[in-house]
């Protein structure tokens, strides 16, 4: 079966590892800030917390009072369903420092407890002011048939950037009643309208969703596929595409052995070259010891 676990999963784990706030309870800590182009990127520093992070991109509208000019030190804002950042600082030349503290919105608990959520810890609101999601996500979503009903749920929704547009964008593409978790885990590994759109005009339409998932999570795409149809391989199946990608059957690696006398290996044949540890090089010291290497 596929692993599906990610950086990204990583990093949500990590988030659950971190002491838990006292109930009610602001935090504060330094920041480092990056303009990039329209949005800053934050990176907070919890005083409480060595060693523990957040970073996250925000478009600089949707800040209060913010200026990135060099030399500024005014104090700014942002307010999210969560509660609000409050930041003290000066830029430099596109690029920030200060100290912030976040005073979480007493209200955001209760809404989410009407939507049937339980309550999230300080950590975790904390968490989820900085991914920017809360009731107005978990209503759009419900509108457009997806249940978030708990605080892991929103968390995922929110780390992965889990909207009503993407899942209705899946839908019309041709994937309308998967799970939350489906959904999650397409966002996580890149699977797109344009991908899949891009996928089906290679041959490769319909897909289950575990292999649409398979091939994206092992980088095979519409140019890997032309490469290798190029080369040859016209009717390989979506199994022996991903197996090709994960063993390291390149163009590349094609080209080298076929000019070694490796000319009529079949897909199968140069997977097990892989497998076995088989390359050029390889080859190349065979024939220095022993003359024509043998051919599959």
């Amino acid at each position: 079966m596929t692993s599906r676990l990610s950086p990204w999963l990583t990093v949500f784990m990590v988030l659950f590892a971190l002491p838990v706030l006292a109930e009610g309870a602001s935090e504060s800590g330094a920041w480092v800030g990056t303009v990039r182009e329209q949005e800053l990127h934050l990176s907070l520093h919890p005083k409480d917390r060595p060693g523990s992070n957040h970073g996250f991109s925000t478009p600089l509208a949707s800040f209060q009072g913010l200026s990135t000019k060099e030399g500024s030190s005014a104090p700014f804002q942002l307010v999210r369903e969560a509660g609000t950042f409050a930041f003290e600082g000066r830029f430099g030349a596109q690029q920030g420092t200060g100290t912030w503290r976040f005073t979480p919105n007493a209200a955001y608990v209760k809404a989410l407890s009407e939507l049937g959520i339980p309550k999230p810890d300080a950590q975790e609101q904390l968490t989820l002011a900085t991914v920017d999601v809360g009731p107005a996500r978990v209503k759009a979503l419900a509108a457009a048939g997806y249940r978030v009903g708990s605080v892991d749920d929103l968390l995922q929704v929110g780390i992965f950037n889990v909207t009503p547009e993407y899942v209705r964008a899946l839908a019309a593409a041709g994937y309308p009643k998967l799970s939350l978790d489906e959904v999650v885990q397409s966002r996580i590994h890149g699977v797109t309208p344009e991908r899949i759109q891009a996928l089906a005009a290679a041959g490769f339409k319909g897909l289950e969703l575990e292999t649409l998932l398979s091939m994206s999570i092992h980088g095979v795409t519409p140019d890997f596929i032309r490469e290798m149809r190029g080369l040859g391989f016209k009717d390989l199946k979506a199994d022996e595409l991903v197996g090709m990608r994960i063993h390291g059957v390149t163009p590349a690696f094609v080209n080298e052995m076929r000019g070694l006398g490796y000319t009529n290996a079949s897909a199968e044949d140069l997977m097990q070259l892989r497998i076995h540890g088989i390359d050029s090089v390889f080859v190349r010291s065979l024939s220095r010891d022993a003359g024509t290497p043998r051919k599959p």
